[in-house]
């Protein structure tokens, strides 16, 4: 295959990467802004997400399209009810102590762990797509006759992975839309400004944190319900998304999402297109190293204040 026609599909393919990761890093990078919490066990919402997702879709057992209409809708608002009741139940009694949260949410991390390894099993199980067409992709040269496009054999992409650039690109605009121009937005940035000036005016800041630390594990649980039918679901697929999180979120500077997004796009482009070259684990490398670089000459981040 030339490399042009391999460069489209290796970004493309890291477009894809970069989708899921936005979803995932901007609920992380939402709970520390807004809660200064640092939650270990992101990746394990994100592993729920899925989890649930084949549950649905099992148990529907009808056309994939109707089960993944009812997984996107109910695994986020499942994923997100259990993690605000996690945060009532163990954040709030412990005050949001930044030593003890971190311990706390790596016991969580442990305990949903385990408690989908008992029932879930150690498989991996696949969830269909809702449609699954293969596209092809164009390329074009200059020849004599002037300029040609043509279709390399072989060379596609499925229709599924294009929607889910479409619908990771549809929930963030949400999210921005949420924080900028409604009240509850309006309310989460009062609190991260100054969670005591907030809760003198009345604003419930418990609840608050219950409502965003819920959010922010709906989120990722929405990126693990998209890239399911693409990955399989599976009780440790957890770790990666956790890793790449904490690595944008650094990145794009913590708390800011605008930032977020940006090294998101960043890391996931980058990370498709050497996967595809080379190999999954030199993109992790160059991930590291690039958040090594990032502490080390801008340690708040390309947008952090």
């Amino acid at each position: 295959m030339e490399f042009g026609p391999h460069l489209i599909l290796a970004s493309l393919e890291g477009a894809v990467t970069a989708a899921i990761l936005s979803l995932t890093a901007i609920g992380l990078s939402i709970v520390f802004g807004v809660m200064r919490v640092v939650n270990v066990a992101h990746g394990e919402f994100f592993m729920l997400g899925a989890v649930f997702a084949w549950y649905i879709s099992q148990f529907l057992g009808t056309h994939p399209a109707l089960g993944f209409v009812a997984a996107i809708l109910i695994a986020p608002l499942l994923v997100g009810t259990l993690a605000a009741g996690l945060d009532r139940l163990i954040l709030q009694r412990i005050d949001y102590n930044p030593e003890r949260t971190i311990v706390a949410t790596i016991g969580i991390l442990y305990i949903l762990q385990q408690g989908t390894l008992m029932t879930f099993g150690p498989d991996a199980r696949p969830v269909a797509p809702p449609f699954n067409q293969v596209i092809a992709i164009p390329w074009f040269e200059f020849t004599d006759a002037g300029f040609e496009i043509y279709w390399p054999w072989g060379l596609g992409i499925t229709s599924y992975k294009l929607f889910i650039i479409f619908a990771a690109a549809v929930v963030l605009a949400g999210v921005w839309l949420l924080m900028t121009r409604t009240k509850f937005g309006l309310i989460m940035r009062a609190t991260q400004q100054d969670r005591e000036t907030a809760q003198a005016f009345g604003v419930p800041v418990d609840k608050v944190f219950a409502y965003v630390f819920g959010l922010g594990a709906a989120l990722a649980a929405v990126g693990a319900v998209l890239v399911v039918p693409v990955q399989q679901a599976h009780y440790l697929m957890g770790f990666d998304p956790l890793l790449l999180s904490f690595i944008v979120v650094i990145i794009g500077g913590l708390g800011s999402l605008p930032g977020t997004v940006i090294a998101a796009v960043l890391i996931g482009m980058t990370d498709g297109i050497i996967s595809v070259f080379f190999s999954p684990t030199l993109a992790k490398i160059i991930a590291t190293l690039a958040v090594a670089m990032v502490l080390v000459f801008r340690p708040r981040g390309l947008m952090g204040k």
